[in-house]
């Protein structure tokens, strides 16, 4: 499974993938000192936990759909150009290939976030230290509890971005791949008076165990795709 990963990764580098994260989190590092600094924000921002659910979330959003483009390329595009029937011709065990694809996106989608909400976070703290925002100071309970958040969210994440899958399977379509982790987007990261669907614990857990149902079956029936 390892070496086919490192194959893979060598056929699709993630270097640009991780260029492009990088990038992305500088940027919602600047939106977000930028905005906090607007009253209504600012009251908004009460305490660090508010401020890093807020990262949370837009991390969150940013990531699925960073998973959608790389289902797309690596496993989307490679059966609408058919060039995936030149790897089944070799001796290789068709669900491991799928797997190994799947796997790449996975581990770099919870790294990715988990990456970003720490450099966001770090980041909107020192900001706080120059320009103060949140009036509260952090403690060791609320960081230790942020961190907790953090890496279960991740984890969560990193399988409901499979979601996307399905729908891009279907029709081989890149499109649909994009379009249904855009509406995941809606419904995981949708906040209505201070309510997030995402804040119910049974939600990521229901919808990352969906996302690993579409994995199962992908791998599962990889032999009957239409190649």
């Amino acid at each position: 499974m390892l070496e086919l990963m490192r194959l893979e990764m060598r056929k699709f580098p993630v270097g640009p993938y991780i260029r492009a994260a990088a990038l992305a989190n500088v940027v919602v590092l600047a939106l977000i000192c930028l905005v906090s600094i607007f009253g209504e924000v600012k009251e908004a921002l009460s305490h660090y936990g508010m401020a890093f659910t807020l990262i949370d979330t837009i991390m969150r959003g940013i990531y699925i759909v960073f998973a959608a483009v790389l289902l797309s390329r690596i496993i989307i595009d490679e059966f609408r150009s058919r060039t995936i029937t030149l790897l089944f011709m070799y001796p290789i065990n068709h669900k491991k290939l799928l797997a190994a694809k799947l796997l790449i996106v996975v581990l770099f989608t919870l790294c990715a976030i988990f990456a970003g909400n720490l450099f966001v976070g770090i980041g909107f703290y020192v900001f706080n230290l120059v320009t103060p925002i949140v009036p509260e100071p952090i403690t060791v309970s609320v960081a230790a509890q942020s961190l907790i958040t953090m890496g279960m969210s991740a984890l969560a994440t990193s399988f409901l971005s499979l979601i996307p899958l399905f729908f891009g399977m279907r029709k081989h379509s890149i499109a649909a791949t994009i379009l249904s982790s855009l509406i995941v987007v809606m419904l995981v990261c949708q906040n209505v008076d201070g309510f997030s669907l995402y804040s119910v614990i049974a939600v990521p857990i229901s919808l990352a165990l969906l996302g690993i149902s579409v994995a199962y079956m992908s791998i599962r029936h990889i032999k009957h795709a239409d190649v």
